[in-house]
């Protein structure tokens, strides 16, 4: 992938929703949530979607992290068409891809301290060659985000809501292929971020 080579680009996506068959309808008919959207991100852009309630973003994201299966159109990352890839072949795109929820009161389990929501995709990908490992990069990627080891053992209830959205940044980026505490050292800004990682807001 050279440096003008997008890191994402949708090309006109579609995802239709079957909606039955009505009375008079001579067939099926379909809800068009994304029709025909089309779009690229750069290695460390940011492109904000915007639109009316209802108008097909969350779909969007939904799609592009394949969560939900597109009817038609190509989803390009670094090159691989993930439009097209099957179920099987998607664990070392999630990732690369994560997502990020708005409301970051709901996106955190109450019961689980930070170490463990933070250390959660690490263990899922089976990252990291035991606890003391998992417990530095969670650590690192604490820091990443503008947060401490002090926070580890911590639930969410008692933090910030802008603090709690960091906790759910940070448990985007944990699973990513530069999350190796060795891999590089912390940056100068909390607004910094591993720039092989697609982070997607939903």
């Amino acid at each position: 992938m050279t440096a003008a080579t997008p890191l994402l680009e949708v090309r006109r996506l579609k995802t239709w929703f079957d909606a039955g068959s009505g009375v008079f309808s001579r067939g099926k008919s379909y809800v068009k949530a994304v029709d025909d959207v089309s779009f690229s991100i750069g290695a460390g852009e940011v492109l904000g979607l915007v639109g009316e309630s209802g108008s097909g973003k969350t779909t969007v994201g939904r799609t592009i992290l394949r969560l939900i299966d597109p009817t038609a159109g190509e989803i390009i990352f670094k090159g691989v068409d993930i439009a097209a890839a099957p179920q099987s072949a998607l664990r070392r795109y999630r990732r690369e891809a994560q997502p990020i929820f708005q409301d970051p009161f709901a996106s955190l389990n109450p019961r689980m301290r930070v170490e463990e929501i933070v250390a959660e995709p690490l263990i899922v990908h089976g990252i990291g060659s035991g606890r003391t490992d998992r417990r530095r990069r969670v650590t690192e990627i604490l820091r990443l985000v503008g947060l401490s080891a002090e926070h580890m053992g911590r639930y969410p209830h008692e933090f910030s809501g802008g603090q709690r959205q960091r906790i759910g940044i940070a448990r985007a980026l944990a699973a990513g292929p530069e999350s190796s505490p060795t891999s590089r050292s912390p940056p100068s800004t909390s607004r910094s971020r591993p720039r092989s990682s697609t982070c997607c807001t939903i």
